[in-house]
């Protein structure tokens, strides 16, 4: 049976999952590759090839299926070739705390595998239906001819939450309006009409929309020529700040974790504020997404903070009974699959990118005869 090797890369981790493909496909083994930092991506490849032999005893996989966090334009996953990689590698600047490391990943890959072949998944392309008036940003026009515009990301995961909405039987899914909350250190929402994202908190890069772990998310344009002109902050300094140094961590200025922050908030008042910016601004998106839907029927928590903290979701929800959200204390705590119980579905599910790139790369080189 056909194997494929899905690799999800992020600034500072590589998760990797192996999948037998048939009708449907099915995980074999999965691992993650921690603190990789500056590491080349050729030693992170011959580390991951010599975790892959020992774990599953295969020389090579059928197929290799990458996250790609930036596609621009593209609305399908593509097969690697020399003209895509072009391509990724003039709009890296677009995303330079992901798209150079994918890039230099699927070359150390190919290197090693010269024979596989590769897919790239493209993390925007959930959102390439959304209207103009979600994509375009109020800037001169001309800009949006060299491709400046908002995009979205965390398209996989969305992707995944509305397959598993279909098979729970939730109408909103195919017919109605879902809000869909990615909550991790990288953290989005998405407003799904119908099937189709019409808007989501990302936008040109990974680092707008909801404050994150160390991103800042939206602010204040002018905030950049103020620390230029007052602190000499250069270009690379500013994306630093904006994608390193901010967000959760700069607000409380000890972590990036929710987890900490909550241990912390009783004793530490900047865990405390870092905690209540998060919930008060994933609270301001919902219901932003709700007045663009036009309602709510279905509302999703996923990704590490939205799948295990309780506490979170339930700061999130508190106040909301206005648009029909009433959580269930107790199946929240037990962080159920369902945990409200007024009109609004609120749901928690555990999202699987690696299991969107292993069928997707399946179905885009004929490894799969699922449509």
């Amino acid at each position: 049976m056909p194997h494929i090797l899905t690799i999800n890369a992020g600034s500072s981790s590589v998760r990797y999952a192996m999948f037998s493909s048939g009708a449907q496909v099915a995980r074999v083994l999965d691992g993650k590759m921690e603190r990789i930092g500056s590491e080349a991506a050729a030693a992170i490849a011959d580390r991951l090839a010599q975790k892959l032999e020992a774990q599953s005893h295969r020389a090579a996989p059928d197929a290799i299926g990458h996250r790609v966090v930036h596609g621009m334009l593209h609305s399908r996953p593509e097969r690697v070739s020399p003209t895509l990689l072009t391509e990724l590698r003039r709009i890296a600047s677009f995303d330079p705390e992901h798209l150079p490391r994918e890039i230099e990943l699927i070359e150390a890959m190919q290197h090693h595998y010269p024979d596989v072949p590769q897919v790239a998944c493209f993390d925007t392309a959930f959102h390439r239906g959304m209207p103009a008036e979600a994509t375009l940003l109020p800037i001169p026009r001309r800009y949006a001819a060299k491709g400046v515009q908002r995009y979205g990301f965390h398209g996989l995961s969305y992707t995944y939450l509305m397959q598993e909405l279909k098979r729970l039987g939730d109408g909103a899914a195919s017919r109605g309006r879902v809000i869909l909350a990615h909550l991790g250190s990288g953290a989005s929402l998405a407003a799904v009409l119908d099937g189709r994202s019409i808007d989501t908190s990302m936008g040109f890069t990974p680092a707008a929309g909801l404050v994150m772990g160390t991103r800042s998310g939206d602010f204040d344009p002018g905030l950049a020529s103020y620390l230029m002109l007052t602190e000499s902050m250069s270009a690379a300094q500013f994306q630093i700040m904006v994608n390193e140094e901010s967000g959760l961590l700069g607000i409380s200025e000890s972590s990036a974790d929710v987890r900490d922050l909550l241990e912390r908030e009783t004793t530490d008042s900047r865990a405390r504020e870092a905690i209540a910016i998060f919930c008060y601004q994933a609270k301001k998106w919902i219901g932003a997404y709700t007045a663009a839907l036009g309602g709510l029927d279905t509302l999703v928590f996923a990704g590490g903070i939205g799948e295990n903290a309780a506490a979170v979701r339930r700061r999130i929800c508190d106040g909301l009974q206005c648009i029909g959200i009433e959580l269930d204390d107790s199946l929240n705590d037990q962080h159920a699959a369902r945990i409200s119980t007024g009109r609004v579905a609120v749901r928690v599910i555990r999202t699987d990118e690696e299991s969107v790139i292993a069928n997707l790369t399946a179905q885009c080189v004929g490894l799969s005869t699922e449509k």
